[in-house]
């Protein structure tokens, strides 16, 4: 695949953010920035919005525009937009026929997402492929391709990576990525999807790791609130984050995905705390990694 992106290397690596999703908080927006500071989470990854999913990220009516006063508001907390996922195409379906309404709502919302994007001046964006986007079969494949390399060219245009998160074992997420065909597209890290699907996450970290993105979703169960907190689970999320350290280089951001909208502050102090452990074993282990081979 000769469209494999490169990473440049660094001296030295950086410890990588620990961040938040507004869309498992109990609140969204600029509350969930609130939120973030005062647990000194440092990015946020934020949801679009739409029906069933709370308010639209730019929302009319709010003065110097909504998504502006979300950048400023962030940009006062010292806490970092860090991507924007397009959660109701969950509810639409990226795979819906070429020439149909909900193909049309589909091209739609990615325009809104990648605007929004733009604005709040995040680096990534990123397209699930759940429920009825989920990736099923040959068809489904084939469609979300056709699907995903327009809107990364799109993305590309706007000076923005994009990304899919789905659980699709290595060949086919590799096969994904090959019909995309392009330098502005990667895949989604999740450490706990894959394992619903019965996928070794580590063993696809391996295969899968020249297309990944930078930021990696931090979770230890199937998402439901009041579920184990990371560690706790049956998800090997040390494992999935030492196979990262491995094979991804410059890991920007580990992003805390289990739920959390039910409001327990004691319990999103303790995940964090272990989000930030799992950042720093992350660090040490490519630190370690880095070190020269002694000669003897």
């Amino acid at each position: 695949m000769s469209f494999a992106p490169s990473f440049a290397s660094s001296p030295a690596p950086r410890l990588p953010l620990t961040g938040l999703v507004d869309w498992r908080l109990p609140v969204r927006g600029e509350a969930a920035v609130d939120l973030a500071f005062q647990h000194r989470v440092e990015g946020l990854q934020f949801d679009l919005g739409g029906p069933g999913r709370g308010p639209w990220l730019d929302k009319p009516g709010t003065a110097g525009g909504a998504v502006g006063r979300l950048r400023r508001t962030a940009a006062a907390a010292g806490v970092t937009p860090l991507g924007v996922a397009a959660n109701v195409l969950n509810d639409i379906g990226l795979t819906a026929a070429a020439g149909t309404l909900a193909a049309a709502r589909v091209r739609s919302v990615i325009d809104r997402l990648l605007d929004v994007a733009w604005e709040l001046g995040v680096p990534l964006v990123f397209l699930p492929s759940f429920r009825r986007s989920a990736i099923d079969g040959e068809a489904a494949l084939m469609r979300t391709a056709e699907v995903l390399r327009w809107a990364a060219a799109q993305a590309q245009a706007h000076g923005l990576l994009l990304a899919n998160e789905n659980v699709l074992p290595a060949h086919q997420a590799l096969r994904l990525v090959e019909e995309v065909g392009s330098p502005a597209f990667r895949l989604l890290l999740d450490s706990y999807n894959p394992v619903g699907a019965g996928i070794d996450v580590p063993d696809l970290v391996e295969a899968t790791a020249p297309f990944l993105a930078d930021q990696i979703h931090l979770k230890d169960g199937p998402g439901a609130a009041s579920g184990p907190l990371l560690g706790d689970g049956d998800g090997r999320v040390e494992e999935t984050v030492d196979a990262v350290a491995r094979h991804l280089p410059g890991v920007h951001a580990v992003v805390l995905e289990n739920d959390h909208r039910d409001g327990d502050r004691t319990r999103l102090r303790a995940d964090l705390e272990r989000a930030r452990a799992l950042a720093r074993r992350l660090h040490r282990r490519r630190m370690e990694a880095a070190q020269p081979c002694p000669s003897y």
